[in-house]
């Protein structure tokens, strides 16, 4: 049951985000100065309706586990990601600019073609 509320009633603010594509590109992973690490994944989302059209969404890990960082992954491979989506700031010569990030939570890739449900590394 969908419930609403009027304005000024408490609720709760939600940021879950949810993304089933492909690999557009090889991963690319980095350790920073701070000994940081990261993966960035870039994922091709398709979309047939209302109108055709194809995302590619950059996605990034931080701390990614032993099991993403070890596996040599492929475009066209079929990926789920679950995290939020955050905005970062920087600043360049021509000013403030900003951006929106899925930052992952978890990460799992299919282990074949035929396979409908997510499995893998998370």
């Amino acid at each position: 049951m969908l419930r609403t509320s009027r304005i000024g009633e408490s609720t709760m603010d939600l940021n879950l985000a949810v993304l089933a594509g492909r690999l557009a590109a090889p991963p690319e992973t980095r350790t920073l100065d701070s000994g940081e690490r990261m993966i960035r994944y870039l994922v091709t989302t398709r979309m047939a309706e209302p109108r055709r059209r194809v995302d590619v969404v950059p996605v990034t890990v931080w701390d990614p586990p032993k099991e993403l960082i070890d596996v040599d992954r492929h475009p066209g491979e079929r990926v789920w990601v679950t995290g939020t989506i955050q905005r970062r700031f920087w600043s360049e010569p021509l000013g403030r600019r900003s951006r929106l990030e899925f930052i992952a939570d978890q990460v799992c890739f299919s282990p074949s073609e035929s396979s409908t449900a997510p499995q893998g590394a998370s």
